[in-house]
């Protein structure tokens, strides 16, 4: 997307001003997740924590493609995929200390974040145990006849679980508006793509169930956003599944309990070098445009929207405990 010296000025201006806004989006994530990882060696932060710092331009780019309206279901790796979806910082932070004021009370916590009027259902801790649900609510939608698409996050060791077959026939079958995307970061918690899956070319598998399917540079937040809103209108035109394939990498470890013993250092660097921030950062460079001013009123936007979220959580009250209770459908004896 670099500029090319016949397109009007502003045109260029209009792509700069998206580029811009991707840009915010995917440090947003990056630095919120990195304030987390922070905390949590502060024990601010409890539990468990995955984070999905280098797959930014995934959640992003996705994003970009899906309307208001439509059904977002994601894996326990989700901070990203709620920012990208507009999800509050303030109220995310005191989610993530289990704070009364987090998007779910502080009963849900880093791996079931959630929000209704965002439609974001999820935060599903069960791997692969979402593709069902997604399938479920793409049903609905259309036996309702809504103008909705349901999108469904996961990653390749979802794709190795009959979940995803299952989930994959009756999509195919029942030809419901479902957007399925594996996010391929190339390792099942600590075990190589090549050991979990015969045929390790995931895009094989849609086609298997007569599912349209496609595989895209998920480092590449501006061919994230390309494929999504291609597979997009696929959808809406045929009213049946799509398969994307993001083929990314998570810099971090599986999760902070993680000795991350599986991969080399050296392997870690060298994907390290397609940064998608970094990326986009260059395209931005080759607009033309001055970027070193623009980055540092961004990096100090976002450090104090991070600062207030922080603040807020620390601030937010823990739940009563004669609230316990709340919410169940049964008293418990």
């Amino acid at each position: 997307m670099q500029a090319i010296p016949s397109t009007p000025a502003d045109t260029r201006q209009a792509d700069a001003a998206h580029l811009w806004q991707l840009l915010r989006k995917m440090l947003l994530i990056r630095r919120f997740e990195e304030k987390c990882a922070e905390l949590y060696a502060k024990e601010k932060i409890r539990g468990f924590l995955h984070l999905y710092i280098g797959e930014e331009a995934v959640a992003v780019g996705v994003m970009e493609a899906l309307s208001d309206e439509d059904n977002i279901l994601s894996t326990y790796r989700e901070h990203g995929h709620a920012l990208a979806r507009g999800l509050a910082t303030r109220a995310l932070m005191a989610e993530m200390y289990g704070k009364v004021d987090g998007c779910c009370r502080g009963r849900g916590g880093s791996m079931h974040l959630f929000d209704s009027k965002r439609r974001f259902f999820g935060g599903n801790a069960i791997v692969a145990g979402h593709l069902g649900m997604s399938v479920g609510m793409a049903l609905a939608a259309k036996k309702r006849k809504l103008p909705q698409i349901t999108c469904c996050f996961f990653g390749d060791g979802a794709a190795a679980e009959g979940e995803f077959h299952e989930a994959m026939n009756l999509a195919a079958l029942w030809q419901v508006p479902l957007l399925f995307v594996c996010e391929n970061n190339l390792y099942a918690m600590g075990t190589a793509i090549r050991y979990s899956h015969a045929v390790s070319d995931l895009t094989a598998k849609g086609p298997a169930y007569g599912i349209p399917t496609s595989r895209v540079d998920g480092m590449d937040v501006l061919a994230v956003e390309r494929e999504a809103k291609m597979a997009v209108r696929k959808i809406r035109d045929t009213g049946g599944p799509y398969f994307l394939v993001c083929e990314t990498y998570r810099f971090r470890a599986h999760s902070m309990f993680d000795a991350e013993l599986y991969r080399s250092r050296e392997e870690v660097q060298e994907w390290k070098k397609r940064d998608p921030i970094m990326l986009l950062e260059e395209v931005i460079g080759n607009l033309g445009i001055p970027a070193e001013a623009g980055l540092k009123q961004l990096e100090e936007e976002l450090d104090r929207d991070i600062r207030d979220a922080v603040a807020f959580a620390e601030g937010s009250p823990w739940e009563p405990v004669e609230e316990l209770t709340r919410f169940l459908y049964a008293h418990p004896y």
